[in-house]
């Protein structure tokens, strides 16, 4: 049933970026950093030190909207994929593999209504972080060289912005546009990781079902969960690092700032060489692997249909 269908795409979107966010956190930093000013050279230097400088919950900035927003968005794929699914097969038999990446598309096309807000406000929560440590690094560079005692001066303090006051302002000065800034990426990045996703999921899948009408084992689903869901974030990587530019509001010192997709584009092509499209890649296969391979497992299993079977139990 759809109800069952939305509460498996949420309760696997909640233990799945549970798992992952410090990953995705370091994910987003390492695509915003341009060359000049580099905070960092790695996943394990990036986590490192953001837990020295913001403390273990720094890896954690962000994750209040993401917890917040990824049920109704993980939610709406899966159903999404589903329905799309069940409409373009015929009499039930077995869908044709451009019938399935239509299906994926359908359900990519249908996510970025809650993705491109939730992705918006996360990014910014998640680089703050990062340029913080830039200007402080940069102001302590400049009292050193104009004066050493200076230098051993406090650090101010930074003053924390909450995903509240960010889509305040935004609602305040841009309109509800303001939240769907980087729409066109985000469907460049989604709309082709579904069509990618999930037919290779289906078929995956389908390899280790012993019977067509029996569910595959839940290790299976995992299995073919990681390996689908990496295979399609590492394809679509320069469409993620596009549209991660281009969502970022605030800009580190001496970094480009964009007007559209063919813009970023071309900036990033010249100024940073076309390995740049690639930055996190191995950050994003890190987080999507396990949060899609959890993400089907529970929605495989079936988590919602028990609690729903339960509760006329539980009434009578």
């Amino acid at each position: 049933s759809l109800p069952a269908k939305l509460i498996n795409g949420g309760i696997a979107g909640l233990i799945g970026v549970t798992c992952v966010f410090p990953i995705d956190l370091a994910k987003t930093r390492l695509q915003n950093q341009q060359n000049g000013q580099r905070m960092y050279a790695s996943l394990s230097d990036c986590l490192i030190k953001t837990i020295r400088s913001e403390g273990y919950f720094g890896m954690y900035r962000g994750a209040a909207v993401n917890l917040t927003l990824v049920t109704p968005e993980k939610a709406i794929k899966l159903a999404a994929n589903d329905f799309f699914r069940h409409h373009l097969s015929k009499d039930g038999k077995k869908l044709t593999l451009l019938r399935e990446m239509l299906a994926g598309c359908g359900a990519g096309t249908c996510q970025v209504i809650v993705t491109t807000p939730m992705e918006m406000l996360k990014i910014q929560l998640q680089d703050a972080g990062r340029i913080a440590a830039q200007k402080k690094l940069m102001a302590a560079q400049a009292q050193l060289s104009s004066s050493p005692a200076a230098a051993a001066a406090e650090p101010a303090v930074e003053a924390r912005t909450t995903a509240t006051q960010i889509t305040r302002e935004l609602l305040r000065s841009k309109g509800i546009a303001g939240l769907y800034k980087g729409l066109g990426a985000t469907l460049l990045r989604d709309v082709p990781f579904s069509i990618v996703y999930f037919p290779l999921f289906a078929n995956l899948n389908k390899l280790g079902q012993k019977d067509p009408n029996v569910k595959a084992p839940f290790y299976v689903s995992f299995l073919s969960g990681c390996v689908a869901g990496s295979t399609a974030a590492v394809a679509v990587n320069p469409c993620d690092v596009i549209k991660t530019r281009l969502q970022s509001l605030q800009r580190g010192v001496n970094e480009d700032t964009y007007s559209g997709i063919l813009d970023c584009t071309k900036k990033i092509w010249q100024r940073e060489g076309p390995t740049a499209f690639f930055k996190g890649a191995y950050c994003r296969a890190l987080v999507i692997a396990p949060l899609f391979g959890i993400a089907q497992v529970v929605y495989f299993i079936g988590i919602a249909e028990f609690l729903l079977d339960m509760l006329p139990k539980h009434r009578a």
